[in-house]
């Protein structure tokens, strides 16, 4: 059992030393102003807001992987598909006045402004290993909420079997949506059943490292499945759907025969074009890796492989 821990952490604002040590009026200006200037000149996606959040005993014992290489090297095709697109565009992703949609099967649907979704919400610290599907990780400290607990609030209906999730679709500011070279049918979906959906590790990220989700990480909210490739971690939500039937997805949709519905890490089990047995954790470089084994569901098979019972993984993959 992960046992959560009450231990809050405060924020604490930084004021530069100038400010303090200056001691004429016209120097403190001075000071003041040329930093100002500089904050405005500063992309927005790298301003990040310090967040109050409780600690919690979830990957206490991993080793974190460094917040420059989380926040640098990304898959987040609506901002292009180098690793380093995402935080070169990131300004390119407006996050002012954020909506989510929810529909469906549930009691209580509508457009609902993401700041009164979180303030229901407690936020909790959450370290997660993070495997991509093209055999690299990361460990990564997620600042959110769990996503059962904002489903509950929809109050989804015995007709809800799956929930599907969908990205922004704004091809006018992203140039990743704009691209003539994309295979991508936008928006970007993804889906989880039910019960993985209701799972405890199943999370909605707002944060890493203590502070508000960079734009290249999928800011506003985005989706945390640990157990599964890191595709199926939707970025950036706008719509939540609770459905019937399974929904199609994005990458099952245009290569079916390489990414599954589920996709959930399994080692035994490898992509048709490479091995899933070994992982490169970040950092390293490609030409001198760190490899390590890939642990089955990503490590979390005490609390996810009941979800799986009796179900052939090589088919369900």
């Amino acid at each position: 059992m992960l046992i959560k821990s009450n231990t809050d952490l405060t924020e604490a604002d930084v004021t530069p030393e100038s400010v303090y040590l200056a001691r004429r009026k016209f120097m403190k200006a001075s000071a003041l102003g040329l930093f100002g200037l500089s904050m405005a000149s500063m992309p927005s996606a790298l301003l990040a807001k310090a967040l109050d959040f409780q600690k919690t005993a979830f990957g206490k014992n991993e080793t974190l992987t460094p917040e420059d290489v989380v926040t640098s090297y990304n898959n987040f095709y609506e901002l292009g598909t180098g690793k380093n697109d995402p935080v070169r565009n990131a300004d390119e992703l407006k996050t002012d006045d954020w909506h989510i949609e929810v529909e469906g099967h549930a009691e209580v649907t509508g457009k609902f402004a993401l700041e009164d979704l979180i303030k229901k919400q407690q936020l909790e610290e959450r370290i997660y290993r993070l495997r991509c599907v093209e055999a690299w990780s990361m460990v990564i400290p997620w600042v959110g909420f769990s996503l059962a607990a904002m489903l509950k609030q929809f109050k989804p209906t015995s007709k809800a079997k799956y929930v599907e999730f969908v990205s922004i679709h704004d091809p006018e500011n992203l140039s990743g949506q704009r691209s003539v070279f994309s295979t991508i049918d936008w928006p970007y979906v993804e889906g989880l059943r039910m019960d993985e959906a209701m799972n405890e590790l199943s999370f909605m990220a707002t944060g890493l490292y203590g502070k508000s989700l960079p734009n290249q990480n999928g800011a506003p909210i985005r989706l945390v499945v640990p157990w599964k490739y890191g595709f199926k971690s939707i970025k950036s939500i706008v719509n939540i759907r609770f459905v019937e039937s399974m929904p199609q997805t994005t990458w099952n949709d245009i290569a079916p025969n390489e990414y599954g519905f589920y996709a959930n890490v399994n080692p035994k089990v490898d992509h048709p074009r490479w091995s899933q047995a070994t992982e490169r954790r970040l950092p390293s470089s490609f030409f001198n890796p760190k490899r390590i084994p890939t642990e089955m569901f990503n490590g979390y098979a005490e609390q996810v492989a009941h979800l799986y019972k009796g179900m052939d993984l090589t088919k369900y993959y």
